[in-house]
């Protein structure tokens, strides 16, 4: 289905995501990045070499989560918007999920959004916890929403704002 339509499969996934012991320890990162393409801008992030790519360029990420504090700097520096910080341990019923997002303009704190799937499908509305800049040169912004924990692994963007 990947190389079909684009959306990975619970294989796929199962390929990329933390253990279920990981996931309730605190946040991590996600690399939703399939292909192999020379890239590595995630890695050169990672200030605590948690996110390889290896053996060389073309080699999709690696997360060594037993070093990955979910610190979400890698985000933001990801050109294929592939990669997502989930915490399970944020409050009792509801995870932190951040996300790419490169559009205008951008949710503020408090605001209530539409989170999508992966294939772009409507979950719900959720409310917008963080939204951090790229900084000056990087224009990608990383949003954290505030989702059910059992949409955590499901939800991976939101809706444009619209203009006010």
């Amino acid at each position: 289905m990947l190389y079909q339509n684009g959306i990975p499969t619970p294989e796929d996934l199962a390929k990329v995501l933390p253990s279920e012991e990981r996931m309730q320890k605190g946040a991590f990162a996600i690399t939703e990045c399939f292909q192999q393409i020379p890239c590595n801008p995630c890695a050169k992030a990672c200030v605590k070499k948690a996110l390889t790519v290896e053996p060389d360029i073309n080699a999709t990420p690696k997360i060594d989560y037993d070093v990955c504090n979910g610190c979400s700097l890698c985000i933001s520096r990801c050109p294929g918007l592939a990669i997502f910080v989930v915490d399970m341990t944020w409050s009792e019923d509801r995870a932190l999920v951040k996300l790419p997002y490169e559009f205008l303009p951008v949710p503020k704190k408090g605001e209530f959004v539409p989170a999508l799937d992966r294939s772009g499908k409507e979950v719900g509305c959720f409310e917008v916890v963080s939204a951090v800049s790229g900084g000056e040169k990087n224009m990608t912004w990383v949003i954290g929403i505030a989702v059910p924990k059992e949409l955590a692994m499901e939800v991976r963007n939101i809706r444009p704002v619209q203009a006010q």
